[in-house]
C-alpha cells in the first residue's frame, strides 16, 4: 500500500488521480478488516507457528540445523521469528515490493554468506503447509505468497 501511494504521487503530480489509479486504495479499505485479523492471528500464534514449522523440519530433516557439529537451532528461530514479522506487516500494509526491497533482499545476503539457502528453501516450503492449518483459507491467501516471495528469494542458490 505505501509502494503503491508513492508510486500514485509521483505520477499524478500536479492533477487528480483517475478511478482506475484509485482502485489499489479501495481495495485495500475493502481488504483492511481481514489484513488486521490475520496480522492480529499471526501475532497471536507467532511462537506455535515457528515451533510447528522447526519440529516439521526436524522430521524432514534431522541434520538440518546443524552445520559442521553446530546446532543452529537458535539462530534459525530468530532469523525465522524476524521474517515471520515482516510477512505480517507486509500483510497488514498490503506491501510485498516493500517486504522484498527492504527486509529479504538485505537478508537474502546474509543467507548466502552463510550458505542457508537449503534451509531457507525448506522453512518458507514447509511454514506455508503450516500456517494452512492455523489460518483460515483467505487469511492463509494473504500469507502464503508472501511466504513463497521468501523461500524464492532466500532459498534459491545463486
Amino acid at each position: 500500500m505505501l509502494s503503491q501511494l508513492e508510486r500514485l504521487s509521483r505520477e499524478v503530480d500536479g492533477r487528480y488521480a483517475s478511478d482506475a489509479e484509485l482502485t489499489f486504495a479501495i481495495d485495500y479499505v475493502r481488504s483492511f478488516n481481514l489484513r488486521l485479523q490475520t496480522y492480529q492471528k499471526l501475532q497471536e500464534l507467532e511462537a506455535t507457528l515457528i515451533q510447528q514449522t522447526y519440529a516439521k523440519m526436524r522430521s524432514i530433516d534431522p541434520t538440518v540445523f546443524n552445520t559442521g557439529g553446530v546446532d543452529l537451532s537458535g539462530k534459525w528461530k530468530r532469523d525465522t521469528l524476524r521474517t515471520m514479522r515482516y510477512v505480517a506487516t507486509a500483510v497488514l500494509m498490503d506491501d510485498a515490493d516493500t517486504f522484498r526491497e527492504r527486509m529479504l533482499l538485505w537478508f537474502q545476503t546474509l543467507m548466502r554468506a552463510f550458505g542457508a539457502q537449503r534451509s531457507c528453501n525448506l522453512t518458507y516450503q514447509v511454514m506455508q503447509d503450516v500456517v494452512k492449518q492455523y489460518l483460515t483459507t483467505p487469511q492463509a491467501d494473504l500469507v502464503c505468497p508472501l511466504l513463497e516471495l521468501s523461500r524464492r528469494v532466500l532459498g534459491t542458490i545463486a
